[in-house]
């Protein structure tokens, strides 16, 4: 079934359907509707402002012009009138003019026709009324004009008004440009989607690639990183970088894998042999109570490693429900010290205890003190392996605003490229694996030291190997 699942995850599907399936389409189609009705209402604003600007302009011109005409015809009458109206007619532009007596014929303009309802009923204010040119006969429908008609004594009519051909001609190029507009937002925004789409679908294909490969079981693979430091390589480095940590993990999990079926496979299978042996050989109860006392032995070494193990988990976890107080670190190291003098003595190593100040951390005893012994423990374990006279010391000290935990000796030390395995768990850099021991004492120490917010150090002593657990100057507090 879970087979079946990661087929179904990786399933391309067909083009045309994934392009409308993704984010890129869905926001090109709500950036377009957004831009369209902004657009549409930005240049309809400007038409109507325009359209009314223009109009107004037009009967402010039309009033003016016509108070103009009111004083001439009040200078010299009608014949004054139409003398000047048939000179302003004869003039180029959109001005418009008529006079016409009580029965509508026409005395001078350049007006041939207009409504027969505009002249006989006189309005006060401007309208909008169609007309036709002098020029182009009796087709008063052709065009459209502001006009205000007054009423002249006698019986005459006046009528003065400007053409709307100019401001009709500005609201059809407004509504042609806002046409054209939309237009060039559809081609943009298709042009645009498909590239945007395509360049993400691309990534992402390469990335459904590479997460189809890696769950087959390759985990060397990597996502693909442009260098465009967009979105997508930010991805692709964050992922590549826990597939890093998790290759890391795996085989690190394979090699504890192997050395636990190593390290547990032997006590047991020793144990099972000496059973086997002492029922075979029979040899009475001295023989049946050595035999016992060898299984307890073997059972002791499987019980510690397991409590190794179940503390380093404890302790990685942060749930070893350990109490942190204020301890002297020095107290502690001259526990340990005095702990381990006399197997020191014992082995033919001279166990020192430098000068330690008087400083405390805040820090769990129990533990402190574990890794502490830890570090000593193996320390004298390898401190004959480089000949001459073995010497461990112990030191603790403040450098640079942090407490540190120095174990030292002068045995064959560790190689520079093996200083940070040696600090997984199981791992031992004894190929044979005979000598005693689990390769979990630098695994618990390294997991102390992060439990308490530092860190496990180990240098080249010239000979030999140097030790140092470091802890955050936030926590040590020195005695006056």
């Amino acid at each position: 079934m879970s087979s079946a699942t990661m087929v179904d995850i990786g399933r391309p599907h067909h083009p045309r359907l994934r392009l409308f399936r993704t984010t890129a389409f869905k926001l090109s189609v709500i950036y377009f509707a957004v831009f369209s009705v902004f657009a549409a209402f930005l240049i309809g604003y400007i038409a109507s402002s325009t359209t009314q600007l223009l109009t107004s302009q037009m009967r402010e011109a039309v009033d003016t012009e016509l108070k103009g005409l009111e004083d001439e015809y009040r200078q010299g009458g009608i014949p004054r009138l139409a003398l000047v109206i048939d000179r302003r007619s004869r003039q180029p532009g959109a001005s418009l003019y008529l006079i016409a007596d009580a029965n509508g014929d026409k005395i001078a303009g350049n007006v041939s026709a207009v409504p027969e309802s505009v002249l006989n009923g006189v309005r006060t204010g401007v309208q909008t009324v169609p007309y036709a040119r002098l020029d182009e006969g009796d087709r008063s429908g052709s065009h459209s004009a502001l006009v205000r008609v007054v009423e002249l004594p006698g019986g005459f009519r006046m009528l003065v008004g400007r053409d709307i051909g100019e401001r009709d001609y500005l609201a059809h190029v407004i509504k042609r440009a806002l046409i054209l507009t939309l237009g060039m937002m559809v081609v943009l925004g298709l042009a645009s989607w498909l590239f945007v789409s395509r360049r993400v679908l691309r990534r992402i294909d390469s990335m459904s690639e590479t997460s189809r490969t890696i769950i087959a079981g390759d985990l060397s693979r990597r996502l693909e990183v442009t260098g465009t430091r967009d979105e997508f390589d930010r991805l692709a480095e964050s992922v590549n970088a826990m597939l890093v940590r998790i290759e890391r993990l795996m085989v690190g999990l394979k090699e504890v894998s192997d050395n636990i079926a190593h390290d547990l496979k032997t006590p047991l299978s020793r144990l099972r042999s000496r059973a086997e042996a002492a029922l075979a050989q029979g040899g009475g109860e001295a023989a049946y109570r050595e035999a016992l006392q060898a299984a307890i032995e073997d059972a002791d070494q499987l019980i510690r490693t397991f409590n190794a193990l179940l503390m380093i988990a404890r302790v990685e976890a942060g749930s070893s429900n350990a109490e942190f107080d204020r301890i002297p670190l020095g107290t502690i190291a001259g526990d340990i010290f005095e702990l381990y003098e006399p197997l020191a003595e014992e082995a033919g190593v001279d166990l020192r205890l430098e000068d330690c100040p008087a400083v405390e951390i805040r820090a769990n005893r129990e533990l402190v003190s574990q890794a502490l012994a830890n570090l000593v423990d193996n320390a004298i374990k390898y401190a004959h392996e480089a000949g001459g006279e073995p010497k461990v010391s112990i030191t603790v000290r403040q450098d640079r605003g942090r407490v540190e935990m120095v174990v030292a000796d002068n045995g064959s030390g560790i190689p520079a490229e093996d200083r940070e395995r040696v600090t997984q768990r199981f791992v031992r850099l004894e190929k044979s694996r005979s000598k005693p021991g689990a390769g979990l004492g630098l695994s618990l120490v390294s997991a102390v030291a992060q439990l308490h917010g530092g860190s496990l150090k180990l240098e080249d002593n010239q000979p030999g190997l140097r030790a140092i657990v470091s802890f955050p100057a936030g926590d040590a507090v020195a005695d006056a």
